[in-house]
């Protein structure tokens, strides 16, 4: 991500795919799409799809890996050879192993995982897609995923990111916004409860525009949140 250096917002005030500021890419939401998992959903924000799955809770095999008071939550993130315009190894990188770590984070403030002691959960995401925004789908997924599976949440988990486009503040970047865009803030939250469970900033914001970013984030991840909520009830109706 640097300075941008192609015209991204109109002189109409849309974006190159004609969205304003404000809106979400077409999202779409299907849970239980794996029959062997305890718990699955594909999420798609626009061109990025991602397909999660839970495990658990199990006894790990591993018994030095267990706590005595909770359960243990793992978190894979994978990008697949193919999801991106240039094939990548399917080694895991740093970066995968680094996105792993915080969708965990992200996720564990909301789950009841004393109810589980000695026990391993384990969620694989799997990105089938990539096109920006990959990581806070990946937290909506595995949240879906685990709602899926029926383990214990305080609420659920949505994210989105905000992004900074020609000086414009823009809801939901996608790969042309990232890579050419000022700066890329992605958010995760329960607003159910009132909690932020991720909040990352590459780029340069005002403190102003970090407010203004953090109420629109804030704002499409009840509507995302919203739709999670349908994508279950839809499973049993």
């Amino acid at each position: 991500m640097g300075k941008a250096q192609v015209q991204l917002i109109s002189e109409e005030g849309l974006r190159h795919d004609g969205r304003r500021p404000d809106e979400l890419r077409p999202v779409r939401m299907q849970v239980g799409v794996l029959y062997n998992a305890d718990g699955s959903a594909l999420v798609e924000f626009g061109r990025t799809r991602v397909l999660a799955a839970v495990y658990g809770p199990r006894e790990p095999v591993q018994k030095y890996m267990v706590l005595p008071d909770r359960a243990v939550l793992r978190v894979r993130y994978h990008m697949a050879p193919f999801s991106t315009s240039e094939r990548k190894s399917p080694a895991p990188s740093r970066r995968e192993i680094e996105l792993s770590k915080v969708i965990r984070e992200a996720l564990e403030p909301v789950l009841l995982t004393e109810y589980f002691p000695r026990t391993m959960i384990d969620v694989f995401i799997e990105v089938l897609q990539a096109d920006g925004g990959t990581r806070t789908a990946s937290v909506t997924a595995a949240s879906l995923a685990l709602a899926d599976a029926g383990i214990p949440m305080k609420a659920l988990v949505g994210g989105v990111a905000v992004g900074k486009v020609n000086g414009v503040l823009v809801l939901d970047v996608d790969e042309v916004e990232d890579s050419a865009g000022e700066a890329d803030m992605p958010v995760a939250a329960a607003p159910d409860i009132g909690l932020i469970t991720l909040f990352q900033l590459n780029g340069v914001l005002t403190r102003d525009e970090v407010r203004k970013a953090m109420d629109m984030a804030l704002k499409a991840i009840n509507r995302i949140v919203d739709m999670e909520k349908e994508a279950l009830r839809a499973k049993y109706d």
